[in-house]
């Protein structure tokens, strides 16, 4: 259709020499058909030394993954209309429930939740030809770039502070914004069971979100931080990878996966990366 989507999660070096399993997971989902298709890439990072990080970061992607997919004719209807208000209030809320039932599953298995964690993130892509919106969100740090015209361009959005103001899902936000957008009140998702009734609270790391028009020829990275460290760092790994990527067309499966595994030295971490090619 429109773009072509590269995904890949790899263990780094240092988890290879110390035989651990790797704390980032990677997930890829398609809800719907055609041109009403909604496709999810979720990617995990679990907290470092703790010794579930992996399953943590499983899980939550999982959790995600059923939001959306309960959720997913809401949410492209949404895309489509560039219903940026509704998009990030639903999302906000789908991310802190998912969040939440891994702090809850964490105290069932009488583990601390600041270690049973992981932090999140999202993208969201339309499967109609003519929708150009491509939709991030999530927890935590990472990277979100766009390589356009040969330049790579940092668009991880800036976490405001927060304020206090009512999140849906947490007090009694308004029916509608200022600009008369409809908040999203109601994404089709059943009343949680108890422990998790009320909603749990907030993540302590702020929410992130960010839609972005692509336009013919962009190339649009959501990676974790054992990526989006070494590309920010190092001038050199930028430049090879602009020059790899900028090709008439997306780099084949094998490509993709030695580019994302060139070395950099001082960075060992596991590497997850989300690559979509505008067509």
């Amino acid at each position: 259709g429109a773009c072509t989507l590269r995904a890949v999660s790899v263990r780094g070096d240092s988890a290879r020499y110390r035989g651990e399993p790797r704390r980032d997971a990677l997930l890829t989902a398609r809800f719907g058909t055609g041109e009403r298709a909604l496709v999810l890439v979720a990617l995990a990072t679990g907290t470092r030394t703790a010794p579930g990080a992996h399953l943590a970061a499983a899980e939550v992607c999982r959790w995600i993954a059923a939001a959306v997919g309960r959720s997913h004719e809401r949410l492209t209807a949404d895309i489509r209309a560039a219903r940026r208000a509704d998009l990030k209030a639903g999302l906000h809320r789908l991310t802190d429930r998912s969040l939440g039932r891994l702090r809850a599953a964490a105290t069932e298995q009488g583990l601390d939740p600041d270690d049973y964690a992981a932090t999140l993130r999202c993208l969201l892509l339309s499967g109609d030809p003519g929708c150009r919106t491509r939709v991030f969100f999530g927890v935590g740090p990472g990277g979100l770039f766009r390589l356009r015209d040969g330049e790579w361009q940092d668009i991880e959005p800036e976490v405001a502070e927060v304020k206090g103001e009512p999140v849906l899902g947490f007090g009694s936000p308004p029916h509608e914004t200022p600009d008369g957008d409809r908040l999203t009140m109601d994404l089709g998702i059943p009343t949680p069971p108890s422990p998790y009734e009320p909603a749990p609270g907030p993540p302590r790391e702020p929410f992130r979100f960010r839609t972005s028009v692509a336009r013919t020829g962009d190339v649009l990275l959501m990676c974790a931080t054992g990526f989006a460290e070494p590309l920010r760092g190092e001038p050199e790994l930028r430049a090879h990878l602009a020059d790899r990527w900028s090709g008439p067309e997306p780099p084949g499966l094998t490509a993709y996966l030695a580019d994302t595994q060139v070395r950099v030295k001082g960075y060992a971490d596991d590497r997850t990366a989300v690559a979509v090619w505008e067509a």
